[in-house]
């Protein structure tokens, strides 16, 4: 099982994978305060179209940012309790 997730480099299309999720969410925000702007300006169709792509495209973006940084962290902490003797370098 493990040779077939290297040979497919599964790691590196996860990191792709999440850093293209981190630019979207980096995008959303700045799309935001764009529509916000634009409300205050006079002009909703921005800030509406923000609110009908909020569920079924923002919120996973953003809910996947967090879970996957919550389970690196994880992952990071599990390996210095099992493996203490091994040093980053």
């Amino acid at each position: 099982m493990i040779d077939f997730i290297s040979r497919f480099d599964f790691k590196k299309y996860l990191d792709n994978f999440l850093l293209c999720n981190l630019f979207i969410v980096i995008f959303s925000a700045l799309f935001f305060i764009f529509s916000l702007i634009m409300e205050i300006n006079g002009k909703s169709i921005f800030l509406n179209f923000f609110r009908r792509i909020w569920e079924p495209f923002i919120l996973p973006a953003i809910t996947i940012l967090i879970f996957s940084t919550l389970l690196i962290a994880f992952i990071s902490w599990l390996k210095k309790k099992v493996l203490p003797e091994e040093e980053d370098i």
